[in-house]
Protein backbone atom coordinates (compact mmCIF):
# COMPACT_ATOMS: atom_id res chain seq x y z
CA UNK A 1 0.00 0.00 0.00
CA UNK A 2 2.83 2.38 0.87
CA UNK A 3 4.48 1.69 -2.51
CA UNK A 4 1.26 2.54 -4.34
CA UNK A 5 0.96 5.81 -2.40
CA UNK A 6 4.59 6.70 -3.19
CA UNK A 7 4.05 6.00 -6.90
CA UNK A 8 0.95 8.20 -6.92
CA UNK A 9 2.54 11.14 -5.10
CA UNK A 10 5.74 10.98 -7.16
CA UNK A 11 3.83 12.29 -10.18
CA UNK A 12 2.36 15.28 -8.31
CA UNK A 13 3.90 18.68 -7.62
CA UNK A 14 2.66 21.91 -6.10
CA UNK A 15 3.38 25.35 -7.52
CA UNK A 16 2.29 28.65 -5.97
CA UNK A 17 1.14 31.65 -8.02
CA UNK A 18 0.82 35.21 -6.76
CA UNK A 19 0.72 38.78 -8.03
CA UNK A 20 2.95 41.38 -6.40
CA UNK A 21 2.07 45.03 -5.71
CA UNK A 22 3.30 46.02 -9.20
CA UNK A 23 0.92 43.55 -10.87
CA UNK A 24 3.68 41.08 -11.85
CA UNK A 25 2.64 37.43 -11.63
CA UNK A 26 5.13 35.09 -9.92
CA UNK A 27 5.39 31.30 -9.70
CA UNK A 28 7.37 29.34 -7.13
CA UNK A 29 7.58 26.01 -5.37
CA UNK A 30 7.65 27.94 -2.07
CA UNK A 31 4.41 29.13 -0.43
CA UNK A 32 3.95 32.89 -0.11
CA UNK A 33 1.15 34.56 1.87
CA UNK A 34 -1.85 35.06 -0.45
CA UNK A 35 -0.49 32.71 -3.14
CA UNK A 36 -2.80 30.48 -5.18
CA UNK A 37 -1.93 26.77 -4.97
CA UNK A 38 -1.59 24.97 -8.35
CA UNK A 39 -1.34 21.18 -8.32
CA UNK A 40 0.25 19.30 -11.19
CA UNK A 41 -0.43 15.61 -11.63
CA UNK A 42 0.11 12.79 -14.08
CA UNK A 43 -2.37 12.95 -16.95
CA UNK A 44 -2.19 9.27 -17.94
CA UNK A 45 -4.89 6.89 -16.83
CA UNK A 46 -2.47 4.11 -15.89
CA UNK A 47 -0.20 6.23 -13.68
CA UNK A 48 2.86 5.43 -15.81
CA UNK A 49 4.45 8.36 -17.60
CA UNK A 50 2.16 10.53 -19.65
CA UNK A 51 1.78 14.28 -19.84
CA UNK A 52 1.48 16.46 -16.78
CA UNK A 53 -1.19 19.08 -16.62
CA UNK A 54 -1.75 21.93 -14.20
CA UNK A 55 -5.03 22.16 -12.38
CA UNK A 56 -5.66 25.66 -11.12
CA UNK A 57 -8.07 26.42 -8.34
CA UNK A 58 -10.20 29.37 -9.45
CA UNK A 59 -11.11 30.73 -12.87
CA UNK A 60 -10.62 28.61 -16.03
CA UNK A 61 -7.24 29.33 -17.66
CA UNK A 62 -8.49 30.56 -21.05
CA UNK A 63 -11.05 33.07 -19.77
CA UNK A 64 -10.16 36.73 -19.30
CA UNK A 65 -11.71 39.46 -17.19
CA UNK A 66 -14.69 40.94 -19.04
CA UNK A 67 -13.29 44.45 -18.63
CA UNK A 68 -10.52 43.70 -21.13
CA UNK A 69 -12.89 42.49 -23.86
CA UNK A 70 -11.07 39.22 -24.68
CA UNK A 71 -12.89 35.90 -24.74
CA UNK A 72 -9.71 33.77 -24.89
CA UNK A 73 -6.17 34.30 -23.60
CA UNK A 74 -3.91 31.27 -23.40
CA UNK A 75 -0.34 30.37 -24.22
CA UNK A 76 -0.38 27.97 -27.19
CA UNK A 77 3.34 27.36 -27.46
CA UNK A 78 5.17 25.86 -25.78
CA UNK A 79 2.70 23.29 -24.58
CA UNK A 80 2.63 22.35 -20.91
CA UNK A 81 5.58 20.18 -19.88
CA UNK A 82 7.10 20.25 -23.39
CA UNK A 83 10.76 19.22 -23.62
CA UNK A 84 13.32 20.99 -25.83
CA UNK A 85 16.99 20.30 -26.29
CA UNK A 86 19.71 22.96 -25.93
CA UNK A 87 20.10 23.46 -29.67
CA UNK A 88 16.36 23.81 -30.36
CA UNK A 89 14.50 27.08 -30.77
CA UNK A 90 11.63 27.45 -28.30
CA UNK A 91 8.62 29.02 -30.06
CA UNK A 92 6.47 31.25 -27.83
CA UNK A 93 2.92 32.10 -28.95
CA UNK A 94 -0.24 33.36 -27.27
CA UNK A 95 -3.79 32.89 -28.54
CA UNK A 96 -6.00 35.97 -28.08
CA UNK A 97 -9.60 36.38 -29.20
CA UNK A 98 -10.00 38.98 -30.49
CA UNK A 99 -6.39 39.83 -31.37
CA UNK A 100 -4.28 42.21 -29.30
CA UNK A 101 -6.03 45.57 -29.16
CA UNK A 102 -3.82 48.53 -30.13
CA UNK A 103 -4.37 50.34 -26.81
CA UNK A 104 -3.54 47.25 -24.68
CA UNK A 105 -0.08 46.08 -23.72
CA UNK A 106 1.19 42.51 -23.56
CA UNK A 107 4.15 41.67 -21.35
CA UNK A 108 5.97 38.35 -21.01
CA UNK A 109 7.79 36.85 -18.03
CA UNK A 110 10.28 33.99 -18.08
CA UNK A 111 10.70 32.45 -14.62
CA UNK A 112 9.11 35.58 -13.16
CA UNK A 113 11.50 38.00 -14.87
CA UNK A 114 10.16 40.39 -17.54
CA UNK A 115 11.18 39.90 -21.17
CA UNK A 116 11.11 43.62 -22.00
CA UNK A 117 12.39 43.11 -25.55
CA UNK A 118 9.27 41.01 -26.32
CA UNK A 119 6.71 43.62 -25.17
CA UNK A 120 3.50 43.46 -27.27
CA UNK A 121 4.77 40.50 -29.32
CA UNK A 122 2.14 37.76 -29.67
CA UNK A 123 4.81 35.34 -30.91
CA UNK A 124 8.59 35.14 -30.72
CA UNK A 125 11.36 32.59 -30.17
CA UNK A 126 13.85 31.90 -27.41
CA UNK A 127 17.19 30.44 -28.41
CA UNK A 128 20.10 28.73 -26.67
CA UNK A 129 18.47 28.42 -23.27
CA UNK A 130 20.62 26.60 -20.74
CA UNK A 131 19.45 23.29 -19.33
CA UNK A 132 16.66 23.72 -16.80
CA UNK A 133 13.00 24.15 -16.02
CA UNK A 134 11.25 27.28 -17.27
CA UNK A 135 7.90 28.98 -16.73
CA UNK A 136 6.60 31.39 -19.38
CA UNK A 137 3.71 33.72 -18.51
CA UNK A 138 1.94 36.62 -20.22
CA UNK A 139 -0.02 39.59 -18.87
CA UNK A 140 -2.44 41.84 -20.75
CA UNK A 141 -2.94 45.38 -19.46
CA UNK A 142 -5.27 48.22 -20.40
CA UNK A 143 -3.16 51.27 -19.47
CA UNK A 144 -6.21 53.54 -19.49
CA UNK A 145 -8.17 51.63 -16.84
CA UNK A 146 -5.24 49.86 -15.18
CA UNK A 147 -7.08 46.51 -15.54
CA UNK A 148 -4.77 43.57 -16.19
CA UNK A 149 -5.10 39.81 -16.57
CA UNK A 150 -2.50 37.07 -16.72
CA UNK A 151 -2.56 33.87 -18.74
CA UNK A 152 -1.75 30.73 -16.80
CA UNK A 153 1.96 30.05 -16.81
CA UNK A 154 3.27 27.19 -18.95
CA UNK A 155 6.17 25.10 -17.67
CA UNK A 156 8.65 23.64 -20.16
CA UNK A 157 12.07 22.01 -19.98
CA UNK A 158 15.38 22.36 -21.76
CA UNK A 159 17.64 19.32 -21.72
CA UNK A 160 20.98 18.47 -23.24
CA UNK A 161 21.66 15.32 -25.30
CA UNK A 162 23.43 12.61 -23.34
CA UNK A 163 27.21 12.36 -23.69
CA UNK A 164 26.81 8.58 -24.01
CA UNK A 165 24.06 8.77 -26.64
CA UNK A 166 24.20 12.29 -28.11
CA UNK A 167 21.72 11.54 -30.89
CA UNK A 168 19.14 9.98 -28.56
CA UNK A 169 16.74 12.83 -27.76
CA UNK A 170 13.94 10.62 -26.48
CA UNK A 171 14.79 11.20 -22.81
Amino acid sequence: MLGLFAAFTAGAAVVYKWTDADGVVHYSDQAVPGAEKIVTSSGSGNGIGGPTRAVTVGAPPAKVAAGLGYSVMNIESPTAEQVFFGDEIVPIRIHLEPGLKPDHSLTWQLNGKPLDEQANATSFSLQLLPRGTYAIAATLTDPTSGVSQSANSVNFYVRQPSQLAPLNKSH
